[in-house]
């Protein structure tokens, strides 16, 4: 019997049911289906897997397990690389980076890892639910203490590895609760918060300490950390200034940022209405502006919370939106109107402020641009309006200037983003950082990476090495 050439499909909530509700809309794969996709894993020698993952989990060996039937021992492997395996096993773009890599694509369906990785993490979860709860090894005590701004991927990485390594760890946090964008940015359906949660449980096992509702550079400064008796400062506190437009009409009522509008969905619980009366305004017909995850998170969320119509607007084509495929196409399933080479270019309101009406025009594609997308043109004399009571703005983030500016000598570059060397140091001795704060923008699993980069830094420079 030969390898099956075809990934194991894992079942979903129907379309017609999911878009009322904000239930995960995957539902994982039995013990039959992982064993079944895990036996497609062909152990190659090469595993070129390991390479395209960003934090280097053994993918093939905790595979391996799975067919085994050896499921602690997958979490154990797991967990030499990775404490939030229930969290990336769900969000993090796999068909990007290690399932592009794997050899079996080259035949068929790459290896469902991410699926994989999720099945052996929920399992895992089922059984702290029942007392049985496995940490990793640490180093003994270092007695030297590291601050870590931030809760989200970047942070909660490095704070994983340093703990490991014997380092007190305190996580600094300006929102009342903890996981960044873990926990603000991405919707229930994609990632409960319970889940954020009970992964978070672990490092406190560990002995990381987290402090809530310090905001840093105003509750207090990274010159009062270090005055503070702690030896090392990571910034991971990630991309989180929205971008907009600046087009006429942007300043209308009825118009949000999708930072804004998720957090307050997330954090403030309006996906729990009306147990929970958050205020936030849903209008009848929506109009969601971008192209990639935090778009379609926006535009699920709007239909979700009762809105009649909700209106994907894309400069480019479905080919060039950088969101991931699958929640592209969970969009799709779930009624997201696309309206694709379209480009807003004002919003009009009506007498009392409230935006009514999107005017836009239609764009054609010319040749690629930095991005290796080809860059989108308007069509001259192709305008026309659409009417919307709402709009969630898209566009991306930068970041947030407030550690930079209350760090003296912290260098910056030309976007807001931190400087830092090739040990992600900062310009600032003893200060590192990593995410979306260094890069701009990015995915949960590429933060995770610097994190763990930045752990490795930090003990060598404790060490007296770098």
């Amino acid at each position: 019997m030969g390898i099956n050439k075809k990934s194991v499909p894992m079942n979903e909530q129907p379309p017609e049911k999911r878009r009322h509700n904000f239930l995960e809309v995957p539902l994982g794969y039995t013990k039959e289906q992982a064993i079944l996709e895990a036996l497609r894993c062909l152990q190659c020698p090469t595993h070129p897997c390991i390479d395209g993952c960003p934090v280097h989990i053994n993918i093939p060996a905790f595979i391996r397990e799975i067919k085994n039937d050896n499921l602690q021992k997958a979490i154990d492997i797991i967990h030499e690389s990775n404490l939030l395996p229930a969290i990336t096993g769900r969000v993090c773009p796999q068909e990007d980076q290690c399932q592009a890599v794997c050899i079996m694509g080259n035949i068929g369906d790459p290896v469902s890892i991410g699926r994989l990785e999720r099945y052996v993490a929920d399992w895992e979860l089922e059984n702290r639910k029942k007392g049985k709860v496995t940490l990793p090894e640490k180093e003994p005590p270092k007695n030297k203490k590291v601050a870590i701004i931030g809760s989200g991927p970047a942070g909660l990485s490095c704070a994983a590895d340093l703990a490991k390594m014997g380092y007190e760890v305190t996580i600094f946090e300006g929102f009342h609760k903890t996981g960044g964008v873990l926990t603000y940015g991405i919707p229930e359906f994609r990632l409960p918060k319970w889940i954020v949660e009970e992964e978070e449980k672990l490092f406190k096992k560990l002995g990381v300490k987290f402090q809530t509702d310090v905001l840093i550079g105003r509750t207090l400064t990274i010159k009062d950390l270090m005055e503070n008796g702690y030896k090392a400062v990571f910034i991971g506190v990630g991309a989180g200034l929205p971008r907009f437009m600046h087009i006429p009409g942007e300043n209308l009522d009825g118009i949000y940022s999708a930072n804004e509008f998720l957090t307050r969905v997330n954090l403030m619980k309006a996906y729990k209405f009306p147990e929970y009366d958050t205020p936030i305004k849903i209008g009848k017909r929506v109009a969601v502006i971008g192209g990639g995850n935090v778009a379609m998170d926006s535009a699920r969320t709007a239909l979700r919370l009762g809105a009649e119509h909700v209106y994907l607007i894309y400069r480019r084509s479905r080919k060039e939106m950088p969101a991931r495929e699958e929640e592209i196409a969970h969009a799709e399933e779930e009624g997201i109107e696309f309206n694709l080479l379209t480009n807003p270019v004002r919003y009009i309101g009506d007498e009392k402020g409230f935006v009514k009406e999107v005017e836009c025009i239609k764009m054609k594609l010319g040749e690629e641009d930095a991005s290796g997308r080809r860059r989108p043109i308007p069509v001259e004399g192709s305008e026309f309006t659409m009417k919307i009571d709402q709009v969630i703005v898209a566009i991306g983030t930068t970041p947030n200037p407030i550690v930079p500016r209350t760090t003296e000598g912290l260098k910056t570059g030309k976007h807001g983003t931190i400087w830092v060397d090739e040990n992600l140091q900062t310009s600032v001795r003893g200060v590192f950082a990593g995410g979306d704060i260094v890069t701009g923008a990015a995915t949960v699993i590429t933060a995770m990476g610097a994190g763990r980069k930045a752990a490795s830094s930090i003990d060598k420079y404790l060490k007296g090495e770098i």
